[in-house]
């Protein structure tokens, strides 16, 4: 039996939250599970993660995997950093795993960021190449 720990969808809809479960990896995201080993909710601001660190570091120790969206929260809160130190034998009294996740920037306001960069760019060309244009204008009218 291989075992994964992941997140199983609670909650109503549109208002998701997670429990970090252990379970046997052909089962369904919602079904069975072997035990649960904290929660996740996204929907806080900012979003709340809470883990019962013993028991996630006995599983890894049996060999469960962990999801790839799960490696990644567990690596946002430290979570990571303090069990390989514990796999090497290194003190971590002094390692604290945080119970928020920051809110990482949304790709669509940088988006609209760089169009705005871009056609403001394009605006001063067009000022530039409008005041050079009437100067020449005048040049031509001279000279005939």
């Amino acid at each position: 039996m291989a075992v994964r720990i992941r997140l199983r969808r609670l909650g109503a809809k549109k208002r998701p939250t997670y429990r970090l479960v252990a379970t046997d990896s052909r089962k369904a995201r919602d079904g069975r599970f072997i035990e649960t080993l904290g929660y996740y909710n996204p929907i806080e601001k900012p979003a709340t993660i809470k883990i019962h660190e013993d028991r996630v570091v006995y599983w890894l120790n049996q060999g469960a995997q962990l999801s790839d969206t799960t490696a990644s929260l567990l690596t946002q809160i430290g979570f990571t950093l303090k069990y390989e130190m514990l796999k090497k034998g290194q003190d971590v009294s002094e390692i604290t795993i945080k119970g928020q996740i920051t809110e990482r920037i949304k790709k669509r306001k940088k988006t609209k960021q760089v169009a705005e960069v871009q056609t403001e760019g394009k605006t001063e060309e067009k000022s530039e190449a409008a005041t050079e244009a009437p100067a020449k204008a005048d040049t031509k009218t001279e000279s005939e």
